[in-house]
């Protein structure tokens, strides 16, 4: 069943899932967990808004409940007015990666919807693995850049498992309905804030966790909506 569509389909998903963690993590690296998983997490409602455009019928609500989204999202990359011109730059730069990364991730959310309504899971899962072994594991293998320390080996498998694992059982339940799916599927966000917050201690400015709870509330609201 695997056509020239299909073929497209497959490019947008193993791309747009590999580009969405290459951005993620770099937004990780000097950017906060409390801040980054929020706004990574509105992949649910861009993948939403997606279907939506491509014909899907949605209830009413979800255009305002996706502004609040969107306000939070402001308000969650804000930072303290004591904090110093090159920090607030970096905390600017790492709102704008995770944007990227949440935009990545939901074009690949529907790319794999998509493909799970018209072929089997196995080729739902494929090319993210694929492009990220010939994109990224390749050539950092052949530049002798590859390393992977001990310490660091049960968290890259945990990942992996934990990332194949829920890409399919998103494509099991897309089957029902992209929209809702990928917007339950993006509730890992406030998973992993209370996790930021029990595990690193990390501490977020008023305004910052006025903006978080408002993107938490907001994909919970879009949930219900959508259920």
């Amino acid at each position: 069943g695997l056509d020239a569509r299909s073929a497209g389909w497959l490019a947008v998903a193993g791309l747009g899932n590999v580009v969405g963690l290459l951005l993620a993590y770099s937004a990780l690296r000097v950017g906060k967990v409390g801040i980054v998983a929020p706004i990574v997490s509105t992949e649910g409602a861009i993948a939403a808004v997606i279907s939506v455009i491509a014909g899907e019928q949605i209830m009413e609500g979800v255009g305002l409940t996706l502004g609040v989204i969107a306000l939070g999202i402001l308000l969650a990359s804000a930072t303290r007015e004591a904090q110093s011109t090159a920090t607030k730059t970096a905390d600017w730069i790492v709102a704008l990666y995770a944007v990227g990364a949440a935009v990545s991730f939901g074009f690949s959310l529907y790319a794999t919807a998509r493909l799970s309504a018209e072929l089997p899971i196995v080729w739902a899962l494929l090319p993210a693995r694929v492009v990220g072994v010939l994109l990224v594991a390749l050539p950092l293998a052949l530049t002798a850049r590859l390393r992977l320390t001990r310490r660091a080996l049960p968290l890259v498998i945990a990942s992996g498992i934990a990332e194949v694992l829920g890409f399919a059982l998103f494509a099991i339940g897309s089957r029902h309905g992209i929209a809702v799916s990928a917007v339950l599927a993006s509730q890992f966000g406030a998973i992993a804030g209370v996790a930021a917050f029990l595990l690193f201690r990390e501490r977020l400015a008023r305004i910052q966790l006025a903006g978080v709870v408002m993107i938490i509330v907001g994909v919970s609201v879009l949930s219900v909506l959508q259920t």
